[in-house]
């Protein structure tokens, strides 16, 4: 059997009659439950302007976390660095490096982590042009290195403090274009198919053949991050499927307010433009038994050939994601 090393990916959702100091506190919880039980990496993410997730700044929430467990790498999944100032997050994760040396993940993304409106105000500067952002990793790199590659714009400009270790830089996608971007540079892949269910094993597989090796990398390096639930009760099964189907399409829609109960999404109707768009969610997720699971993680290993898989659980029953955790972990 393919050994398979398991990471978290958790946003701080805030669940129904929560506080985002709740949010905080169960993701606070769910990395020490992550470190005890062996998982490999837990990353948080950068939101913007969604009430209902806590998650905005992991560069602040990192440091808290790698301060509560023991071993397991934290880092962001990811910063949206046209958000940011690339020297101010070089600086940010080498601080983080001195901190918590060699258990630090720096996870990159070019997506606003909200509306483009948010990312303006974030970065007035922002045009959202691929080349910037290119370059942007360019001169992130050449920081983090000091300036061992040579491709960086500001070559009299040092990030502080000067780290002796350099967090892994993971380039994260949900389509082909950010993988030629990992591959270029050197840098590890993570695709997202819990944003895109389709074309992500091609595109890792693009990202092998272009793959050029760096300083931070000799090999390409790849992960796959999922939604994931599981439970030896199939009712719950089945509650945490009807409120993902429900979350997924209330997020799409932008919808505001408070998050219905179960009761409540059992007794809506759907039309038929709501099911088709539910039947393509459903791609982006692995559920079912621990023995069912087992089975999709091996497939979704085998399909992106990769040993690496990051699992998100969105509920708001988090003795149900506990448990969702702690067998997934069992499996392998």
């Amino acid at each position: 059997m393919k050994k398979i090393k398991l990471g978290i990916l958790d946003q701080s959702i805030i669940a129904r009659q929560d506080t985002a100091v709740d949010a905080i506190r169960r993701t606070s919880a769910l990395v020490k439950l992550a470190d005890e039980l062996g998982y490999t990496r837990f990353w948080v993410s950068e939101h913007h302007n969604f009430p209902k997730i806590a998650g905005s700044t992991p560069e602040v929430l990192i440091a808290h976390l790698a301060g509560e467990a023991k071993r397991i790498r934290v880092g962001s999944g990811g910063i949206m660095l046209p958000n940011h100032s690339a020297l101010k997050m070089a600086e940010n994760f080498r601080m983080l490096e001195t901190l918590f040396p060699g258990r630090i993940d720096l996870g990159i993304g070019r997506a606003p982590g909200g509306d483009r409106q948010t990312a303006s105000l974030l970065n007035p500067s922002n045009t959202f042009n691929d080349q910037e952002f290119l370059q942007q990793l360019k001169d992130l790199r050449s920081w983090l290195t000091d300036h061992k590659n040579g491709e960086g714009n500001y070559d009299n400009i040092i990030a502080i403090p000067q780290a002796e270790t350099v967090p892994e830089m993971w380039i994260l996608s949900s389509s082909g274009g950010s993988g030629y971007f990992a591959a270029h540079l050197g840098m590890s892949l993570s695709f997202a198919h819990f944003i895109n269910p389709n074309g992500g094993p091609e595109a890792v597989q693009q990202y092998r053949q272009h793959f050029r090796p760096s300083e931070l990398l000799k090999t390409p390096q790849v992960n796959v991050g999922i939604f994931g639930f599981t439970s030896e009760k199939q009712e719950e099964i089945d509650r945490w499927l009807a409120e993902m189907d429900f979350r997924m399409l209330w997020i799409e829609t932008g919808a505001r307010g408070e998050y219905p109960t179960f009761e409540e999404i059992k007794e809506i109707e759907y039309t038929p433009a709501h099911l088709a768009r539910i039947e393509y969610n459903r791609k982006r997720m692995l559920y079912g038994t621990p023995d069912q699971m087992k089975a999709k993680l091996l497939q979704i290993a085998e399909d992106y050939d990769t040993d690496e898989i990051i699992l998100s659980t969105f509920a708001d029953d988090f003795e149900a994601v506990k448990n969702s955790v702690t067998i997934c972990a069992n499996l392998f």
